[in-house]
This record gives C-alpha cells, sequence and structure tokens, in this order.
C-alpha cells in the first residue's frame, strides 16, 4: 500500500512538471469517499489557479495521465475538483496475499522506552468504575504503541500514604475490633474501604455537633476530634513511629491483595510499582535542590512555594510549614526517578481531566529545575465516567465498585446469551468462560470505544448487544469465521489467491490495508477508540459481504479457498485489534 501511495504521489508530482512546468510538493492524496467510485482521491482545488483550468478540465487531464503511467490503475472519475481512481483487482488480490504474510506488529526500535503510567490507586478503598476507565484506557494505549514498535514500560504509582489511608486505619483502631479480611469474608481493599467510609460518617457527625455549639462549619472541619487524630497519625507515620507503620503495612497489604484479584480479572498489568511513601521523600530532596537554585522560596512559617504567575499559573505549595509533603512533591520525585530507572524517550501520565492544571505545573516545574527531558511528558487527559444512576462518591460509600460491575457484566452476558442460544451444546465450563468473556468485551469495548477526552455515560445493557457498535457483535464475527475454518480442515483447501476479487471484496481488501494506518493513528493520537470503531466498520463490511458470498458449498474449490483465505485475514485482523483493547476472541459463540 505504501507503494502504491508513493507512486500515485510522484507520478501527480511528475504530471505538474511536464504538463505545466510546475513544481509541486507532495499532493493532497486521500482515501476516496464510500458514496464513490476508487480507493484514492487527489484533490486538485489548490492548483487551478496556476494552471488556469477548471478544476474538472484539471482533474481529467490529470486522471488519463496517471493512467497511462501507472499500470495498476483500472480507470478513474471526476467529481468537481476530486480525481478519484480506481485500482485494477488484481492489485487488491495481491494486496491480500501481502497482508497474509506479514506480522500486523511492528519490530522493536532500539531506543529509550515510553513509560506509561496509569491505574495510580489509593489504598484506602477498592477499584471503581473510574479506576476501570483509567486501566482499561492505559493499557490498551500501552498494547497500542507496542504494536508499532515502541518499546514500552507499564508503571504505577499507589498512593499509599496521606491523610486519605490515615482515615481508615483510624476508624479501623476506634471500631475494628481486629477484623482482617479472613475473619469478615471481605477481600481487603473493601474491607479497608469500609473503614473509610466509617470514618467519614464519624467525621460529620462531629462537625455537626460542633456547628450546632456555635463554632463555625469551616473551623468545625479543622477542628473535629478524628480529623485531628487521622493527621496526628499522619505525623507519626512521617516519624516512622513503630506501630503506625506496622498498622500502616498492615492495612496496605489487605488492599494490594485485593487490587491483585480485580486487575487480574480487568487483565491488565505493570512492569513496576512505584510507592508514594518511597518516592515522596526524593521529592523532599528535589525542593532542597530547588531552594538552593532560587526557583522555589520559603515563607516565614516554614512552608515552600513557587511562583509561577509570570508563567499565566498561580503560586504553589510544594511543602507545608509543617515539612510534610503535597501530592506535587511526590510526583516531582518519582518523574526525576523514572528518568534515572528508564532513561525515557516520554512519560505518558494517564490520569483524569479533573488534574489538567496540575500537570501543567508539574511538567513547569521540572523544566525550571533544568530537566530537559520534562519536554518528553504528556498528561493523557479523560473525561469522566458515570453509570445512568449519576456520580459516584467513595467518601459516602457509593462508589461503583470494579468487581462488582465485572461481575454484574458476566450475569448479563450469561442472561442474554442464554436467550439468544448463543451457549447451546457447550460445557457448562466453556459457557462460564464464555459469559466472562463476552461480558468483559462489552465493558472494554464500551469503555474505549469513546475519545479519552470526553465524558461518558456507560451503559451495560446497551454494551451488551450482538447488533450494534459493541464487543460482542466484532466477537460474534470472528467466531463465526473460525467456525468456516473448522469446517474447513476436512476440505484441506490450499489458500488460494488466484482469483480476481469482485467490487465487494476489493473493499474489504482495502479496508484490511487500512488497519495499520490506524493502529499508527491511535498511537499519535492515544485513542484505543480508533482501533474500536475501525474494526466496528470491517466487521459490518465482512459481515454485508458474508451475507452475499458463499464461502463453503460450492463446488469451485479454488473460489472457496479464496474467500477462506479472505475471512482469515478478517479475523487475524479482529483479533490483533481486540487483543490492544484487552479483549479475548472466543472462537465459538
Amino acid at each position: 500500500m505504501i507503494q502504491i501511495k508513493t507512486s500515485l504521489s510522484k507520478a501527480v508530482v511528475d504530471f505538474f512538471s511536464k504538463e505545466f512546468q510546475l513544481e509541486i510538493k507532495s499532493p493532497d492524496l486521500q482515501l476516496t469517499r464510500k458514496e464513490f467510485k476508487g480507493q484514492f482521491t487527489v484533490v486538485v482545488f489548490p492548483y487551478t489557479q496556476t494552471t488556469r483550468l477548471a478544476p474538472p478540465v484539471l482533474a481529467q487531464k490529470m486522471g488519463e495521465f496517471l493512467q497511462a503511467e501507472i499500470q495498476e490503475i483500472e480507470g478513474f472519475n471526476v467529481v468537481k475538483g476530486f480525481l478519484n481512481i480506481e485500482l485494477k483487482p488484481a492489485f487488491w488480490r495481491n494486496v491480500l496475499v501481502d497482508l497474509s504474510t506479514c506480522e500486523l506488529d511492528l519490530p522493536f526500535k532500539e531506543e529509550a522506552p515510553l513509560v506509561i503510567e496509569y491505574s495510580s490507586p489509593n489504598t484506602n478503598k477498592p477499584l471503581h468504575l473510574g479506576h476501570i476507565r483509567n486501566n482499561l484506557l492505559g493499557h490498551s494505549i500501552a498494547q497500542i504503541i507496542s504494536a508499532t514498535g515502541q518499546k514500552v514500560v507499564k508503571v504505577q504509582i499507589i498512593n499509599d500514604r496521606g491523610i486519605h489511608i490515615c482515615k481508615s486505619m483510624h476508624a479501623w483502631m476506634k471500631s475494628g475490633k481486629e477484623e482482617t479480611p479472613e475473619s469478615s469474608g471481605l477481600k481487603g481493599d473493601k474491607l479497608v474501604g469500609k473503614y473509610y467510609v466509617e470514618f467519614d460518617r464519624i467525621y460529620k457527625a462531629e462537625v455537626a455537633d460542633l456547628v450546632a455549639n456555635g463554632m463555625p462549619e469551616e473551623e468545625a472541619k479543622k477542628e473535629a476530634k478524628s480529623m485531628r487524630e487521622a493527621q496526628e497519625l499522619l505525623i507519626l507515620w512521617e516519624k516512622g513511629d513503630v506501630a503506625t507503620l506496622a498498622l500502616w503495612s498492615k492495612m496496605n497489604a489487605w488492599v494490594y491483595d485485593g487490587f491483585n484479584e480485580t486487575y487480574a480479572s480487568l487483565g491488565v498489568s505493570f512492569d513496576k510499582n512505584y510507592y508514594e511513601s518511597e518516592t515522596y521523600l526524593l521529592g523532599k530532596e528535589a525542593i532542597e535542590v530547588g531552594l538552593s537554585k532560587g526557583v522555589f522560596y520559603k515563607k516565614e512559617d516554614g512552608s515552600v512555594w513557587i511562583d509561577l504567575t509570570e508563567d499565566g499559573l498561580d503560586e504553589k505549595l510544594l511543602l507545608r510549614k509543617d515539612g510534610t509533603s503535597v501530592y506535587i512533591t511526590q510526583d516531582i520525585g518519582t518523574a526525576i526517578q523514572r528518568y534515572k530507572d528508564f532513561g525515557l524517550k516520554g512519560m505518558v501520565y494517564t490520569v483524569g481531566n479533573e488534574q489538567e492544571y496540575h500537570f501543567k505545573v508539574l511538567f513547569l516545574i521540572l523544566k525550571k529545575l533544568g530537566y530537559d527531558w520534562a519536554e518528553k511528558l504528556y498528561h493523557l487527559s479523560y473525561g469522566m465516567v458515570n453509570l445512568p444512576s449519576g456520580r459516584m462518591k467513595s467518601r459516602e460509600g457509593t462508589v461503583v465498585d470494579a468487581d462488582d460491575l465485572l461481575q454484574e457484566m458476566v450475569d448479563q452476558s450469561k442472561k442474554i446469551s442464554e436467550e439468544l442460544g448463543k451457549t447451546d451444546g457447550l460445557q457448562e465450563s466453556d459457557k462460564e468462560r464464555l459469559y466472562r468473556q463476552i461480558g468483559h468485551a462489552a465493558l472494554k469495548y464500551f469503555m474505549l470505544k469513546v475519545d479519552p477526552i470526553k465524558n461518558m455515560l456507560f451503559n451495560p445493557e446497551e454494551s451488551i448487544d450482538f447488533n450494534g457498535n459493541t464487543g460482542p457483535f466484532i466477537q460474534y464475527a470472528f467466531a463465526r469465521i473460525s467456525a468456516l475454518k473448522r469446517k474447513a480442515e476436512p476440505l484441506n483447501l490450499p489458500a488460494n489467491y488466484d482469483i480476481e476479487p469482485d467490487d465487494a471484496e476489493v473493499e474489504l481488501i482495502h479496508t484490511l490495508s487500512q488497519y495499520t494506518d490506524s493502529l499508527q493513528l491511535a498511537a499519535d493520537q492515544m485513542n484505543p477508540g480508533i482501533i474500536a470503531n475501525t474494526l466496528f466498520e470491517l466487521t459490518k463490511l465482512y459481515n454485508s459481504w458474508y451475507q452475499g458470498h458463499t464461502v463453503l458449498n460450492i463446488e469451485n474449490l479454488e473460489l472457496s479457498s479464496f474467500r477462506l483465505a479472505l475471512s482469515s485475514q478478517v479475523a487475524k485482523t479482529i483479533e490483533h485489534g481486540m487483543n490492544l483493547l484487552g479483549i479475548e476472541c472466543p472462537t465459538r459463540m
């Protein structure tokens, strides 16, 4: 495909040179719109003034020249100032041969890796719906960029310290009665999250009492007993108090076990974990360096700040007056450590759009500290995800739990699959696996098909639809092709590409040939939705072709073999793309 595009572009340049003695740069070569015949379109409007020819006249003249120069051209048509070029069926037959023999992944380049951060949970609660979008987005972007030949390192920063975990610790100390995951039957992350909600309940009651007794609300929020005690725990932690550290380690270990179960269910993984409890100290070292360089300044109360008003931003706190760090402190230290660990071609932070200002400040601070690699940092900002029931509030215990949602998707998949007879004839173990594959595909595809920058509404019922723009719709096409291949096995059909494809097959091969372009575009824009919607369009086109073309049970075995080879290439592309989205493709549905 690259070769024919190059040939077309060169021929257009030659056309203007020979016919008009004009030197032009690369012409505007586009894919032909579906409503017109052809595969490639040259836009001639930019050249009408210099050639003094009307657009249709210039396009006609160019088409005649190109057809005489390039033997692969079957014909052309002119629509106003657009020259639509149609390539010969034999050309597309050869494209299918090339596609069938090449790998869709590109070989790795010998260069520093791209570090991609995602997930980055707090250890005071289980993973929730927002974490699902974050994890699926970060993991898929890592898969997509890796498929283009760029080495990738997947990391997360676990926010394992701070006032949030101290709140859970405080509530457990006051009312936990030595409860553990084993004694309660709860996953560790759910148990700790239970006490985070309990702290908020107690805290709100204390604030209400203080306000009722005449204290201003803002003062009451600071003076509430539970909040003061939680802050004291944080100070004890930073001082290295043995008992505080022991409880902190125990409760965090519970959470990690719970997180790992959820990650395994989601199908995401990490190459390296960073912990805020370790990196915040690195951040403090960077603050000292910044103070010595005059990048930061210290106020009379001992707090450390940076003034970014000349850069169009605000003043930013870096260390509190008591010496404790804030979130940006550990982000500074972590970024520096990652550069030391990996060298970095760049670093991508997969974080919601509510943190856009935070990352502007972070990247600017690192630049002011003199790190030239700060230019290679990128915030992959994404919108909020909600359910039809509304927004989530974790401290109030109304979070949509990730584990519960995953199980709900499996249950919904089971219900719909059984109603449609998708599991008839399967053994029980195979059924359960299929329910999980379909349910998780529905969730992942629905989440990833939406442009990351957009807010989205996730509707579980809409996501499992075997006839819409969904994961199960694409999975079913793959399973259908797998069934064809199983039926064809006894026939021992050799792969055959000597058949001249018809118009529908040319369109299908042309669409297949564009997959690698979509892959590169998805990597460049860090948008898995490009892959998702490319697969959807391919699947729709294949289903339409399949309705009018019998693959097996025809007398012409060479034709049958060709159609099977074409179907196999569609399946190969679907499986590759779905894998980049973290989705399994079952061979039976």
